[in-house]
This record gives C-alpha cells, structure tokens and sequence, in this order.
C-alpha cells in the first residue's frame, strides 16, 4: 500500500488541510461559511464515534468478563492497571512541577497581559467558586457512590457515565460466569454479535476520519480567530511561553516516558506502537475527546499491537475515565502559571 493512502498518514494530510483552510477563512473573512458548512461535519463525525462508544465498551467488557475462567485473573488486571494509571499520573504531574518552576511562565509577563488575563479568569470566579464550595461538600466516598448506577439505562444514555457502564458490565460479566456456560450462551452470543457490528461500524466511520479531522481543525481555527487572524497572533504572543511549556511537558511524557514503561513491562518498541496507535493520537489531538476516540483505540490496540480481547475490553474503557495524564500536567502547569501571574507564591507542600 502506499503511504499517501495509510489512514494516519490521510488523517495527517486532513490536519494539515483543516490548519491552511481555518488560517484562510480567517484571512479571507469566509467565516460565516466555515461555521454554516464545515463546521457541522465535524461535530457529526465526533457525534458518530460517540455513538458506538457505549455499546462497544459495555459488549467488549461483558464478553471479556465472561470469557474468564478465573475471576481471580480480573483482579490482577484490575490492581495492574490502577497501579500503572497511578503511577503515570503521579510522573506527568511531576513532569509539569519541574518544568512550571524552573522556567516560571506567568512570573515574565507584561503588566498588561496579566491584567487582561486576570480580568478573564475574574469573568467566571463566581461559577467556579460554586463548583469547589459543592466539591468540598462531597464526602469522602462520593466517588465510589458515583460509580454505581442505579439505572443503567438513564447512565447508557451520555457518554459521561462510562464509569457506571465499566460497572455494570463488569457484575453482568461476572454474573454470566456464575450461572454457567449453558445458560450464559444466549446472552453472551448476543454481546458478541453487537461487539462485532460495532467494531465494522467504526470501520466505517473511519473511512471518512480524514474529513472530519480537517472539518473539526478548521472549526478549532474559525472559534479562536473567527475572521480576525491577528487574534490568534495576539493570543500566542502574550502566552507562548505557557503554550510552549506544556507543549514540552506533553511531549516528554508521550515520546520519552511512555514508551520506556512500555519497553519495559511489555517489551515492546516505540515504533511498533506509534505505527499501531497513529491514527488514535492525530484523532484524539483533533477531537479532544477520550471517548470519541475510545472505540478506534480498542480497534487498534487488538488488531495491530496484538492486546487480548479481555484486557482491552477492561483497561481502556476505565482508562479513558480515570487516567487522564495530559490532563493532570496540563492542569498542573495551568494552576501554577495563575499562581504566578497574580503573585501568590507557593512552596513545594502547597503546590
């Protein structure tokens, strides 16, 4: 095959496309067309992968819980996982400590631009202040509350709740398990039938992944800029500093970190699992969206890197809830940069 028509490098090609066309309709002031009639498709294609995420986890999950001979062995991928989710969360919040005090982003700025900056974030104070009075609220064992559904159906309904979904696919499993192969036959040739329909399903969407990346890229473009592009110029002058920082920080942890605890525990080389995970990375940088790209990554991770059925069915689903290590550098850089542009110093334990 050549390599124009491998779908990370036609993924790759649509990124570049939506860059040049978003860049254009700012320049050219063809924003009303962009927002009336490319900016659609691209919410249509993240709305198609969302479509199948609920169904693929919940029938991939049910089907690797009841393929088990040994509930035991869910166990110990259960206490593998939360441990590596753990201890990569903890390496790239570290990542982003180190980097946000030796370069201090938010200590270099103009009077001006943390004045601007400041009045911004002082907008939506009132909001976010409600939001962490009603957190605080909570009690310690909300979250393991907020993992039990109580109706399934109500949880099904939003890609939100993929916690609940994991839950209740896990007890569906292991209830299968415990009322025998006979009796289980039906309902597990049922989850195996939507499993495969869903995963020709994704192929399909993905047959027009490279239109709607180029769709949601130009949209990106079209919000930041709308028909000003000076703004998008103005905006990375007064943060590139900050931008740059966890660009680094992202970028350490993705091309250095990962791939040596990879190397590590799976023996596996990086470009074996960048060639595999390609399409995943320029997809999920496009629509920003862990279970958007939920369903390609199961796809890819069973049919290219060689990840059992049972393992993938599990580790995923409730690793695109809870492990969310661009998220906890981001936020961490995000924080301490606020913290220095309003001048509150902060020690190593308050960080």
């Amino acid at each position: 095959m050549p390599w124009y028509k491998k779908l990370h490098y036609r993924i790759l090609m649509g990124m570049f496309a939506g860059v040049i066309f978003g860049v254009a309709s700012a320049t050219l002031g063809w924003g009303s067309f962009t927002s009336n009639w490319i900016v659609p498709w691209g919410k249509i294609f993240v709305n198609l992968l969302k479509l199948v995420a609920v169904p693929l986890v919940l029938s991939s999950l049910v089907i690797g819980v009841a393929s088990l001979s040994d509930i035991r062995k869910l166990s110990r991928i259960g206490g593998k996982t939360i441990g590596i989710y753990i201890g990569t969360t903890v390496l790239a919040v570290s990542i982003g400590l180190v980097l946000v005090n030796i370069f201090q982003p938010g200590s270099h700025l103009p009077t001006e631009v943390k004045e601007n900056i400041l009045t911004s974030y002082q907008a939506d104070y009132g909001a976010k202040a409600g939001m962490v009075s009603s957190a605080k609220a909570r009690g310690p064992l909300q979250p393991f509350v907020d993992m039990v559904p109580d109706n399934i159906f109500s949880s099904a309904a939003s890609n939100r709740d993929m916690l609940k979904i994991v839950f209740f696919a896990l007890l569906l499993g292991i209830g299968l398990i415990q009322i025998g192969a006979s009796q289980a036959k039906p309902l597990i040739d049922f989850f195996q039938s939507l499993q495969d329909v869903m995963i020709r399903i994704v192929d399909l969407i993905m047959l027009v992944a490279p239109y709607g990346v180029f769709a949601l890229l130009a949209g990106t473009i079209h919000t930041l800029a709308g028909d000003n592009i000076s703004s998008i110029v103005e905006l990375l002058g007064s943060l590139g500093s900050y931008c740059l920082l966890v660009i680094v920080g992202l970028a350490f942890h993705t091309f250095v970190i990962l791939p040596l605890i990879l190397k590590i525990f799976a023996k596996m080389d990086r470009k074996t699992f960048f060639a595999g995970m390609g399409p995943v990375q320029l997809l999920a940088f496009s629509s920003s969206s862990s279970n958007a790209t939920l369903p390609v990554t199961m796809e890819r991770c069973e049919e290219k890197l060689g990840v059992s059925e049972e393992v993938s069915s599990f580790v995923l689903p409730l690793g695109a809830t809870v492990n969310m290590d661009g998220t906890g550098l981001y936020q961490t850089i995000a924080i301490l940069f606020i913290a220095q542009v309003m001048g509150i110093p902060l020690d190593l334990g308050a960080q």
